[in-house]
């Protein structure tokens, strides 16, 4: 049975570029396909390279955001890591998961950026305008905003490895074991400054509770 190819438009281009958790199962086989297309040299590698970002696009950009704390850093961080991976493909060699090698390269990107660009009392984006319940009237959503507004200070707080780890396992839902293998510490490290980090959330949030 030949391999489906996102180059023709059927079944096999649907389910390549459809989101999810990559490294497991048929995802990671996609992925494995799309990067061995992409550094073939042949006519398709720049068409497999976008479905491989595009795979990957949007938690690329959520991670960015959620720990640099601006969607302008965050598009910054999104259009460097697209550039690195397009230069560095070939060198992948499998060691690890796809999505832990590119999602280490956007973790390590994003700290770096924000060490560079930090401005002091800058908050970190939690949620976007769609995640906000839709409430009636001014003083819930003034109060929601100023919610949205303590909790993204809070995490912006954090030491960066704690931050790191609560962005990828509280809010984007990844394994211990994922969270750890992008970082690069064991899962009783990560396991440890993920309870750090929501200790300190859990008292700076104190007040709103």
């Amino acid at each position: 049975m030949s391999s489906p190819d996102p180059s023709s438009g059927g079944d096999g281009a649907a389910a390549a570029s459809k989101p999810g958790r990559a490294g497991h199962g048929w995802d990671g086989a996609a992925d494995e396909w799309l990067i061995a297309q992409a550094v073939s040299g042949s006519k398709f590698s720049g068409q497999a390279f976008e479905v491989l970002l595009r795979r990957h696009r949007d938690r690329i950009y959520r991670i960015a955001l959620r720990l640099t704390g601006d969607p302008v850093d965050a598009q910054d961080v999104a259009q460097d890591v697209a550039v690195q991976l397009w230069r560095a493909l070939a060198g992948f060699t499998g060691s690890s998961t796809f999505s832990t090698w590119l999602y280490r390269i956007v973790v390590n990107r994003s700290l770096n950026h924000r060490r560079a660009q930090r401005v002091p009392g800058r908050r970190t984006e939690v949620l976007g305008e769609a995640d906000h319940p839709t409430v009636r009237g001014p003083e819930p959503r003034v109060l929601d905003a100023a919610r949205l507004d303590a909790a993204g200070a809070a995490l912006s707080a954090l030491p960066a490895e704690q931050r790191a780890a609560v962005v990828l396992c509280q809010i984007e839902g990844l394994s211990y074991r994922e969270a750890a293998a992008i970082v690069g510490v064991s899962e009783a490290a990560l396991r440890s400054r993920l309870e750090r980090g929501r200790r300190n959330l859990v008292a700076a949030m104190r007040e709103w509770t």
